[in-house]
């Protein structure tokens, strides 16, 4: 961390390591909390909880000088593809994908009294959109079954787990499911999140930031703006007798974020 600023961490699989490309989530969370917070990356394309679970120890050592002010956890829709016969690949069961979730959950909460955690569950997919990207672009791996049932039940148990901990969740797969062109609009591929699949995510996690009872608050208007005050070096105004202070400005947005 450089200059004492909160960090927020990102710890997932793909949806988290492409999160900064495209107009991703991670990405406009970045912009959202310039001069608040640091956004640091830990995404690891293809992965499950098993692997997150060996590694979490080292990506959240627990003797770490600084610990995350928020950690926004996402794992599931590798879990959830269907157990090859091989016994290979990133399929975990339902139930062991559970006990995973809780002890990344539980390693995290562990790290400060501070750190506060948002688990983020399992987006749908569009499978006719998925066979077709799949298909055609990654012709070296054998035949990947991914449905939208199987994501659903994931997520369902994401929510629940949460709820049990009484940690923060946003329901992916109920959320995006709001809008009524979702299929088309919410991905690239039919898994992987386009800027608008990413920015429903933004959507609901600010909601959550916004919402929690915690202490400080760690919604981004209510965060301080790092070295926002006056100065004779800003831009000048139009009476020439004074300057502005462009510290607050968001008129770059697109969206205007709450």
């Amino acid at each position: 961390m450089v200059g004492g600023r909160p960090l927020f961490v990102l710890f997932g699989s793909s949806i988290v390591q492409y999160s900064f490309s495209n107009g991703g989530w991670g990405a406009v969370l970045a912009d959202i909390y310039a001069r608040k917070a640091d956004i640091l990356l830990r995404g690891y394309t293809g992965w499950n909880t098993r692997r997150a679970v060996q590694v979490m120890d080292k990506v959240f050592p627990k003797d770490s000088a600084v610990q995350p002010s928020l950690v926004i956890v996402y794992f599931g829709g590798n879990d959830s593809i269907a157990a090859h016969s091989s016994g290979l690949g990133p399929h975990v069961p339902l139930d062991e994908y559970i006990a995973n979730m809780r002890k990344i959950a539980e390693h995290l909460k562990s790290l400060s009294e501070k750190t506060r955690v948002i688990f983020l569950s399992c987006p749908p997919l569009n499978e006719e959109m998925l066979r077709k990207s799949t298909s055609s672009s990654i012709a070296i791996l054998s035949e990947i079954v991914r449905t939208n049932e199987t994501c659903r039940l994931y997520s369902d148990a994401c929510v629940a787990l949460c709820k049990e901990m009484e940690l923060k969740v946003v329901d992916l797969w109920h959320a995006m499911q709001k809008r009524e062109d979702w299929m088309t609009a919410c991905f690239t591929d039919g898994l992987h999140l386009s800027e608008e699949g990413s920015n429903v995510v933004v959507e609901e996690i600010l909601k959550v930031l916004k919402e929690a009872e915690w202490e400080p608050c760690l919604h981004w208007k209510a965060m301080p703006t790092e070295f926002a005050e006056d100065s004779p070096f800003d831009l000048v105004s139009s009476s020439g007798d004074a300057t502005v202070n462009p510290s607050e400005w968001t008129v770059h947005r697109r969206i205007p974020w709450d």
